[in-house]
């Protein structure tokens, strides 16, 4: 069985988008106005080979349906490779039918949350899938929080039972003792009980249930079929605030693997295979390391951590298609004095993240000259928590280095059934294409909300569009370009600065290496860029030097102040912590002042 669904606007479900059902809003009617011209533009540019609705290999169906399905089809294929082990279809469909069978047991039921404490291993996988197999609500949580962290998201969901690492136990013993944390059940494993040379989980204190346990539970068959029923408590990262509990259904899941995949050639039938190192926590990890190999029935090669002869290795072994990492990651693979002699033919489409290194042209010339033409290494997609990440993709656009060429940053066009607009902040309505304001979203995996707060929901989620706080522009040909939070636009004199065109252009100079340009008050001209510089190795950076430079390639209100720094500080996700940067950058103005 095979489903496909129109990129016209309408959700997945078939019914109506709110600015149809409420034709006579002005907004409404503007919005679909600007649709019908800008939908053919980016229809045109829509790489061949790639759909123009989105397929679903085997309808619309939950995530466990899909593993059973495939366990039927393709019970020998490999659906997980961990550190030498490899976990076929067959197995994976009968352990999470364990798990499952563990969890309703000690009382788990539909809608209850079940909380996953540990970084990258097939237990996650094994255990967010039991849960949906019940129909409870996965809740990913970062493994690098600590105590205090940990109980906030551990509250704020209401989990009843949390999965976890012998190693990281003592920080959720400690959480456990926390006021409004009602777990009731600690199901534990060690990072390598399924390796192939397998340890057992280390001894912990309290009473807790063994993996090796519960996977001897019953097989349970699966308990629910409601795609549209809450499966998931993503919590949003970000650098200030309280993380909040982005609230997605399985049709969110299985239609972000769907159309991310058609979006950039994949199929069921083109042997998917992902390396993912990235944190499988994190939405973009699970998005690489667990929907897109699943639905589409093929593997993900799991790495517990980044390091460079290993992912060779893994590409080489499992005939790697696609992987994500940052530009430094590249950068290191190219430094490796054996990549000359690595198969690496099979690697079509690997993508870069570009959250302190940009991806320049240079860089992806680099990595062509050593792993062949095949390999077109890019951005990876614009998105957020709230949208499940793949809203947007460069993919097949990356003629004449045209993508990195083009003014910061450039995205793309919206994957099948995904609509996107640029609108005014303030009124909502739509802008001309090339000019510059809020970006909207609006597509079937869209979270339904934020968990407990319906304030914050209803700032966000406007007449079925979610408002991103993003700045972005469209341009001519239909293509989006981000340029930044709003909170992070600068205004010098009235005149709007975006942090990511002053970045992009301050790299251009040979000395630099990363850029992470913040605002900074300023009593003549009410705000003024700073430019915190990390210089190459070998370049001696002078800070005054670098502002005459500059003056030569932007507008003078964009020249910012620039520190040369050693390091950046960092979120738990690899992005430059800007916040702590702001506090630095009023001390320096205010110091010249």
């Amino acid at each position: 069985m095979t489903a496909d669904t129109p990129a016209t606007g309408t959700s997945a479900t078939g019914t109506a988008t709110p600015a149809e059902a409420n034709p006579g809003t002005e907004t409404g009617r503007a919005l679909e106005a600007y649709l019908a011209g800008l939908r053919p533009l980016q229809e045109r540019l829509r790489p061949a080979g790639t759909p123009h609705r989105v397929h679903y290999p085997l309808g619309e169906l939950t995530l466990p349906e899909y593993v059973d399905e495939w366990a039927r089809r393709r019970p020998e294929t490999t659906a997980i490779a961990f550190e030498g082990t490899r976990i076929s279809y067959a197995d994976l469909a009968e352990r999470v039918a364990r798990i499952a069978g563990w969890m309703e047991s000690v009382g788990v039921t539909a809608g209850d949350r079940v909380a996953v404490f540990m970084p990258n291993a097939p237990q996650f996988v094994i255990t967010m899938l039991a849960a949906l197999r019940l129909g409870a609500v996965h809740v990913p949580v970062n493994p690098m929080f600590q105590a205090t962290e940990l109980s906030y998201e551990l509250a704020d969901s209401g989990a009843t039972v949390v999965v976890t690492f012998d190693e990281l136990y003592p920080r959720l013993a400690t959480a456990l003792e926390t006021d409004g944390v009602n777990v009731a059940r600690v199901l534990v494993t060690g990072p390598r009980e399924l390796a192939s040379e397998a340890s057992p989980p280390t001894a912990v204190e309290g009473e807790v249930t063994r993996w090796a346990e519960a996977v001897a539970a019953e097989p349970v068959p699966v308990r629910s079929h409601d795609i549209d029923a809450l499966a998931a408590l993503n919590y949003t990262g970000g650098t200030t605030g309280l993380p909040k509990g982005c609230q997605h259904t399985q049709r969110h899941m299985i239609y972000t693997a769907a159309s991310s995949a058609g979006a950039t050639r994949e199929s069921s039938e083109t042997g998917f295979v992902a390396v993912c190192y990235i944190p499988i926590f994190w939405i973009a990890g699970e998005n690489l390391g667990i929907l897109n190999p699943l639905v589409l029935g093929g593997t993900v090669v799991l790495l517990s951590r980044w390091n460079a002869r290993t992912v060779l290795e893994a590409i080489e072994t499992h005939g790697a298609t696609t992987m994500v990492g940052t530009v430094e990651n590249y950068l290191e693979l190219l430094d490796q004095p054996d990549l000359g002699e690595r198969d690496l033919s099979t690697l079509r489409d690997p993508m870069a993240v570009s959250f302190v290194r940009k991806m320049t042209p240079e860089v992806r010339a680099a990595w062509q000259a050593a792993v062949g033409d095949h390999s077109v290494l890019r951005e990876g997609a614009y998105g957020m928590t709230e949208t499940h990440t793949m809203d947007v993709t460069p993919f097949g656009l990356a003629a004449a280095d045209a993508d990195l060429r083009a003014e910061p940053v450039f995205c793309g066009i919206p994957v099948p059934g995904t609509d996107v607009a640029v609108v005014d902040f303030t009124t909502g309505m739509p802008l001309p294409l090339g000019e510059a304001g809020e970006i909207l979203v609006r597509s079937p995996s869209v979270m339904t909300g934020y968990w407990n707060k319906p304030e914050a929901t209803a700032r966000q989620l406007v007449g079925g569009w979610l408002h991103t706080g993003d700045n972005g522009r469209i341009d001519d040909q239909g293509c989006l370009h981000y340029l930044g939070r709003d909170k992070d636009m600068i205004k010098v004199n009235g005149m709007s600065v975006f942090p990511a065109e002053v970045e992009l252009l301050l790299c251009g100079h040979p000395g630099v290496r990363t850029v992470a340009v913040v605002a900074a008050e300023h009593p003549d001209t009410g705000q003024t860029p700073v430019a915190f510089v990390n210089p190459n190795p070998e370049a001696d950076l002078d800070p005054d030097e670098l502002r005459t430079w500059a003056r030569d390639q932007m507008a003078g209100y964009k020249v910012p102040v620039v520190e040369v720094v050693e390091d950046f500080p960092m979120t738990a996700t690899g992005k430059i912590r800007k916040v702590e940067l702001a506090d630095r950058a009023q001390q320096i103005v205010d110091a010249r002042r």
